[in-house]
């Protein structure tokens, strides 16, 4: 559906504004009245990560007036594979102070308001009353519905998008003119069915794709011109390069949205099952190292388990340790490979895979059996940093 300018036009652009967005002027369906209502906008970004990287360099080079970043981590090194706001010098900086740097490079008028904090149920609500339009940037569920749920409260479209691997989403949400994102997905994955890009991994250059398409979602409301993805999720498969458009409709059964509620609770980390599994069943990388050690030594006797994918214990791996995936334990092929007469151990990553796999583990009668908590990453970090960290 078309809509009305999100935004009112700002009274005027400078000359040096007119220079610097003059391929912008040209497009009559933009034109000088679609620069100053950009110029005039104030659009926030949550998360400069993957997505925020391009969204907000192309929001800042196309002229939006005012960005607000909202993001609390720091520039990891492995990072720098896809987040194309930061570089080499910023490793250890703050990815807002980072991301607000260059975008001063790349558009020294824009005004850049930095909300250094992790986004939830106390700071949402005075957060988004300064914007006018809302980009969703993050890949976690908690906060995907806590934005979505703001934005309803508040009356505020926002453009979400999503990657894994080689697939992209993008579509708008706007609960005054259409469906949200709760019509999309009503309720979360169960817990460790749907892994995050730091366990399954994204094609860097999926972050651009998807992010470039945000910004120009993001344009359209603004400058009120074509027709944006509210009712429409759209799909992009880069290994067959192929995109497909699914429409989206309001869900008249849902439930209407009042106020916030406790996101953790709603999504889960972890099942229950899992939870209840790891209760007095995690040892420390430290305890593992003495058993290890131990085992050498004849003093302890047990089987370490992988229970990560075999493209991820090529990166690192725990000394000492077999390879048999989560999905084995899953699906109950696993269960025969254990031993009867020793204690099993598992790890994974950072102990979510092995907290599922150690239910099924005590389902199938080894009281005994433990995981490791914090994982490999922890093991990397704590205990062996000659190992290179994912």
């Amino acid at each position: 559906m078309a809509l009305p300018p999100l935004v009112e036009p700002a009274a005027e652009l400078t000359v040096e504004e007119v220079r610097r967005y003059s391929r912008h002027l040209i497009i009559p369906d933009v034109g000088m009245d679609g620069q100053k209502r950009l110029k005039n906008a104030k659009v926030l970004v949550i998360g400069a990560g993957g997505l925020g990287s391009p969204a907000l360099l192309y929001l800042a080079a196309a002229g939006v007036g005012t960005l607000g970043i909202v993001e609390f981590d720091t520039v990891d090194e492995s990072n720098l594979q896809r987040q194309i706001i930061h570089g080499q010098s910023d490793i250890g900086k703050s990815k807002a102070l980072s991301a607000k740097e260059s975008i001063a490079e790349v558009n020294p008028l824009v005004n850049v308001v930095v909300h250094d904090t992790r986004l939830d149920n106390d700071n949402v609500m005075d957060i988004f009353a300064g914007y006018d339009l809302i980009v969703d940037g993050t890949d976690n569920f908690a906060t995907r519905y806590l934005v979505n749920d703001a934005a309803v409260l508040s009356h505020k479209p926002y453009v979400w998008g999503s990657i894994f691997r080689f697939e992209g989403q993008v579509s708008v949400f706007w609960d005054d003119h259409g469906p949200n994102y709760r019509d999309l997905y009503p309720v979360p994955p169960p817990p460790g069915m749907v892994p995050s890009c730091a366990e399954g991994g994204v094609l860097g250059v999926l972050c651009a794709s998807i992010g470039s398409i945000m910004v120009t979602e993001a344009i359209k409301l603004i400058t009120g011109i074509g027709e944006p993805l509210i009712g429409r999720l759209m799909v992009y498969d880069a290994l067959e390069m192929s995109y497909k458009t699914l429409k989206l409709r309001k869900d008249p059964a849902s439930e209407p949205i009042t106020g916030l509620i406790d996101y953790d609770d709603f999504c889960g980390a972890i099942t229950d099952e899992a939870a209840e599994a790891v209760a007095g069943h995690t040892i420390s990388v430290q305890q593992l190292e003495h058993w290890l050690s131990d085992r050498e030594t004849g003093a302890r006797d047990f089987v370490l388990i992988d229970v990560r994918e075999p493209v991820e214990r090529e990166i690192n791996q725990i000394p000492g340790s077999i390879l048999i995936p989560k999905g084995d334990f899953l699906n109950g092929s696993a269960l025969g490979k254990l031993p009867q007469d020793k204690q099993v151990v598992l790890y994974c990553k950072a102990g979510t895979r092995s907290a599922e796999a150690l239910a099924t583990v005590h389902g199938a009668g080894l009281a005994d059996a433990v995981h490791v908590g914090g994982g490999v990453s922890a093991w990397v970090s704590q205990i062996d940093p000659s190992q290179p960290a994912y």
